[in-house]
């Protein structure tokens, strides 16, 4: 299993052809007053679209995505893309981060050289980490192949210890992310010093919802509101992705649409004021330019359709850091507990649902004082 480095560099012709596109969009109509509540709101999207074609400059941000040190590999037949960076400390924490959808990569764009260089940031040299971060499978620069969670986590196994030589190492994750990193954790838990998460899973319907504490009671009821009012998007995703990934495909707005939808989805805060309007672009044209939003979503459909894990249920025993942002679903502590082998629970003053991108200072801190303690 041999690692190649690899750049990004996007043919011409697909960033001639999205302008294209994006001048000859179709609008549609919109109802008076409507903000947000019907959807991705349309006057938000003129302005980014006009964004888009006159000011993004995408080979700036392939540029800056490049300063990364990344490697395509071979992992069980599936091409896998990741950044790898070495830590510049005395002893290095291996970590691999894993995100979720509709991010990317990208999520983790501004932790890397927190972690791989604290002293820089005016953190503790001694803290430092090898910092992996791979596109899943069916995202980005990785192979166009839909997987579940739990076939991506023997696949970052074996890419952790086979390809790049760690005999342990650290996971951490959120989202789809989560998944991926519980699994790691049930699955390979000899591998694992410990994991880091920022969500653990909902209640379901293989949830006791008599053995739920009123905090948890009340946590169950919010998600159950949410999926209710925001849930749409796994329901199709689930079932027919395929019909959802012709307009997504075709339609550079209507993919953007999509994807900011969800990125906004019951938020307090203002889209932009967690986010500029580059970085969501480039999350975006990450999924345009490698046409990977039928893959990315077909994620969805493998994972309703796989067979119920002989895990499922189960309490991790790997050593488990959980961080609870205040944009985020509420989530009680004995939730955590419940799920995994809890050692640190932190209350976070500000971020979201893609933490690591929104508030990198914080989450970067989060994961030293954690990793730190429980790296042999």
């Amino acid at each position: 299993m041999s690692i190649e480095p690899f750049k990004i560099n996007v043919p011409e012709a697909v960033l001639l052809d999205l302008k294209d596109r994006l001048a000859q969009t179709r609008w549609p109509d919109e109802v008076e007053g409507a903000g947000w509540d019907y959807g991705t709101n349309l006057g938000y999207m003129k302005g980014l679209v006009d964004y888009w074609q006159d000011k993004y400059d995408w080979r700036a941000q392939e540029a800056e995505l490049n300063r990364f040190s990344q490697f395509r590999a071979e992992v069980n037949g599936t091409g896998i893309h990741f950044i790898y960076e070495r830590g510049k400390g005395p002893d290095p924490i291996p970590i691999i981060l894993s995100h979720g959808w509709p991010d990317s990569f990208y999520r983790f764009h501004k932790v890397v050289s927190m972690l791989t260089d604290p002293a820089a940031y005016g953190g503790d040299p001694d803290i430092s980490f090898d910092v992996i971060v791979p596109s899943i499978p069916g995202y980005g620069f990785s192979d166009r192949k839909a997987m579940t969670e739990g076939a991506v986590a023997d696949l970052w196994a074996k890419l952790m210890t086979e390809v790049l030589g760690y005999e342990r190492f650290a996971a951490a994750g959120g989202d789809y992310g989560t998944l991926i990193t519980r699994s790691l954790a049930l699955k390979y838990p000899d591998l694992l010093t410990g994991i880091h998460l920022t969500d653990v899973g909902y209640p379901d319907s293989s949830t006791d919802f008599s053995a739920l504490s009123p905090a948890e009671q009340e946590f169950a009821s919010f998600i159950q509101k949410w999926w209710m009012e925001e849930g749409a998007f796994n329901m199709i995703q689930s079932t027919k992705p395929q019909s959802l990934a012709y307009g997504l495909n075709d339609s550079p707005v209507g993919l953007a649409a999509w994807i900011l939808s969800f990125m906004n989805a019951r938020a307090s805060v203002d889209l932009e004021e967690r986010f500029t309007r580059d970085e969501l672009l480039t999350n975006i044209m990450i999924y345009w330019v490698t046409e990977t939003i039928s893959s990315s979503i077909r994620s969805y459909y493998e994972m309703a359709h796989a067979p119920p894990s002989p895990d499922k249920g189960q309490c991790i025993k790997v050593p488990a850091a959980v961080a609870h942002m205040p944009l985020d679903a509420p989530l009680p502590r004995e939730w955590a507990e419940r799920n995994v082998n809890l050692k640190r629970f932190t209350e976070m003053p500000q971020g979201g649902h893609f933490s690591a991108w929104e508030v990198p200072e914080l989450y970067t801190k989060d994961l030293q004082e954690f990793f730190s303690e429980f790296h042999k």
